[in-house]
């Protein structure tokens, strides 16, 4: 495979690019990094837009304007065949920082393929080698993991929907939080011990004394009540209200006169 010296492609000033018309003005600057490598190049071979053969090894180059799962498909058919396959992409045009292009790499780096960017900076394209195909350590991010489980064990029922993104979620700590607004809702003022005994979680004095959505005003030493913002939030989560005022009805319900 090239064996370049990669380049730190986060570090480059970013200047003005022009993007390619088509896929075919990829080609020819691929061609000829791969041939100044020693291989003998060939285009379109049996559905791969560039193949790079040197004595036994074999490495295949899939040209995409744009960043696609098509592209993510053709290259990963294609490492049935090749010893090494890379995606080729015109140096993008916005710095390469932050979660859309960790995601890219990481995914990419996943699927072990390379990534090669045509540069079109100057009269005459580059390639930058950004990396080269490598085995991927499908190491588990335990650290992760436990904060997933975690927040998962925490919630006592599912109160989201799968693929919600603009709408407020319903998290571990929200629904603590909301828990805690409808044991006020019933006590008036009330203490944390008054609310544990309520069924709230054992950090319920954490969350009052933060009071991270302002839904709680503390009236005394060691005492609280629902602020107006807290009983907003209760109409605004009928479903997980409904739920707790039905805990709490039930726990009283279960107390000795």
């Amino acid at each position: 495979m090239p064996r370049e010296p990669q380049e730190d492609v986060e570090a480059m000033p970013q200047q003005r690019r022009s993007s390619p018309a088509s896929e075919t003005e990829l080609a020819p600057p691929v061609s000829a990094f791969l041939e100044a490598q020693g291989y003998t190049v060939r285009s379109e071979v049996n559905g791969c837009d560039i193949v790079g053969i040197r004595g036994d090894e074999m490495v295949v180059v899939e040209l995409k304007r744009n960043f696609t799962v098509s592209l993510l498909a053709q290259a990963a058919d294609r490492q049935r065949l090749a010893d090494a396959v890379y995606v080729a992409l015109p140096r993008p045009a916005q710095p390469l920082t932050g979660k859309r292009w960790r995601t890219l790499r990481h995914l990419l780096r996943r699927l072990e393929l390379g990534l090669l960017f045509v540069s079109f900076t100057t009269g005459r394209p580059n390639i930058q080698i950004v990396f080269h195909p490598a085995p991927f350590d499908r190491k588990r991010d335990h650290r992760r993991r436990r904060a997933l489980l975690r927040e998962a064990a925490s919630r006592s029922s599912d109160f989201n929907r799968g693929g919600s993104t603009r709408r407020k979620l319903v998290t571990a700590y929200r629904e603590h939080a909301i828990h805690i607004a409808c044991a006020l809702e019933v006590l008036g003022d009330a203490s944390p011990a008054a609310l544990r005994a309520l069924g709230t979680a054992p950090k319920t004095r954490d969350i009052l004394y933060n009071n991270v959505y302002e839904w709680f005003e503390r009236i005394d030493r060691g005492v609280y009540r629902l602020s107006a913002a807290g009983r907003t939030a209760l109409a605004d989560y009928p479903g997980l209200t409904a739920h707790y005022r039905s805990e709490i009805a039930r726990i009283q319900a279960d107390q000795p006169d």
